[in-house]
């Protein structure tokens, strides 16, 4: 993809909308055949960044609009409404202008967001196959004179395809932090750096087109003014790890909504069950009980993810420990509602459908293709137990970048 140069500028918080949801409503049209024919959307990200959205949490200060969590959070439902792979890719770009946010110097503030507002985009290289724990990374990255060099492979790289710069994680070799664990960093590196390669073999079975495929960096060299430290963000509260989950509700609540419209559409269509004694599908009485089960779900997965982008909001307004945990805590709700949303929606819209709906050619299972892939994201079953000792206890949730 061609970088943008001359992103357009958002002015506010309504536009940042109205202008997201008419890049959905374009999004929407060909999904269907992208994910079907395993098509990379090029010209769609590359319309994403001209757009001006990835620039939304640039503060004010340095040109940006410094957009609420909660309009964000809006800004990913509506394009995942439309296609969740979209909504996928530019998920890490918030995430590591989150880390410049809160660990950048001003000069590299200045930098990085000058190269956000001119359309740049950022894609993640931070997971990795074989490692046990998130406190270390197998990547390393070493200091040599005023630059780093960093070694590494990783997985899952989301975006990398698509994006000008590619943040790495890696484990800061001979530093520690205050607990004796290997010190983190992310270098920011630019696509076409030399020794960086990037492979698209990503066969997940959903979000087809989101280009997860491997990162190798061999002996890939970085200038120390875009290596930003990562270890100390969790020193102190913070909504890093909220933010990112919220930005994942967001997707799941988009999911849940896109198909539950879906099921509405095949139930008008589909053939009624002899033994209702109906003439429509849709004035079958145990339909009617599936889509309105259906339906409380991603109503309130919806509501829940309001109320956690606000938590968040609030809570980088005046941020405390409790306020940070009241983040995290709502962001987990969300997750877990948005997620359980998406999963039932997505099986709804078959039975709603009936035979039909299960048909190749309509590649309806892309909804719930897409929903079982994303969920496995920071497993539920988790946020529940931080949910659960927060509510009988108190417990403050722990700080590790995924609650």
């Amino acid at each position: 993809m061609t970088a943008v140069q001359n992103a357009h500028r958002i002015t506010d918080e309504a536009q940042a909308l109205a202008v997201a949801a008419d890049l959905a409503a374009q999004f929407a049209v060909d999904a269907s055949a992208r994910d079907a024919e395993r098509t990379l959307p090029h010209d769609q990200i590359r319309a994403l960044a001209q757009s001006g959205l990835l620039a939304l949490s640039v503060p004010r200060e340095h040109g940006g609009i410094d957009a609420r969590t909660e309009t964000l959070t809006e800004v990913f439902r509506l394009l995942a409404e439309s296609d969740p792979s979209i909504a996928q890719i530019p998920h890490s770009h918030y995430t590591f202008l989150e880390v410049l946010r809160l660990q950048g110097t001003s000069d590299q503030r200045k930098f990085f967001y000058s190269e956000v507002l001119a359309g740049a985009q950022f894609a993640n290289a931070q997971s990795e196959r074989g490692t046990t724990t998130i406190d270390v990374d197998a990547t390393t990255l070493v200091e040599e004179g005023a630059d780093f060099v960093v070694d590494g492979t990783k997985f899952y790289s989301t975006g990398a395809l698509f994006a000008d710069w590619i943040a790495v994680r890696a484990t800061l070799t001979g530093a520690t932090t205050a607990t004796g664990k290997p010190a983190k960093a992310v270098a920011y590196v630019p696509r076409t750096a030399p020794g960086l390669s990037i492979v698209d073999d990503w066969d997940g079975m959903g979000q087809k087109t989101t280009a997860s495929g491997t990162v190798t960096l061999e002996s890939v060299r970085v200038p120390a003014t875009h290596v930003v430290p990562f270890s100390p963000i969790f020193d102190a509260p913070t909504t890093y790890g909220a933010q990112a989950q919220i930005l994942h509700a967001a997707i799941d609540a988009g999911i849940a909504s896109a198909a539950l419209n879906e099921a509405v559409r095949s139930a008008r269509r589909a053939r009624p069950y002899f033994e209702a004694g109906v003439d429509d599908a849709v004035d079958d009485p145990l339909l009617v009980q599936l889509a309105g089960e259906a339906s409380l779900g991603v109503r309130a997965a919806t509501a829940l993810l309001r109320e956690g982008a606000r938590s968040i909001d609030a809570a980088r307004r005046d941020l405390t420990e409790s306020t940070a945990a009241v983040a995290s805590i709502d962001a987990a709700a969300a997750k877990v509602a948005s997620a359980r949303a998406s999963l039932e929606a997505s099986s709804v819209l078959f039975e709603l459908g009936g035979t039909r709906s299960a048909s190749e050619s309509g590649n309806l299972s892309r909804f719930w293709r897409d929903a079982r892939t994303h969920t496995l994201h920071d497993p539920t079953r988790w946020k529940i137990q931080h949910i659960g000792r927060w509510t009988l206890s108190g417990t403050i949730p722990p700080r590790h970048g995924l609650l």
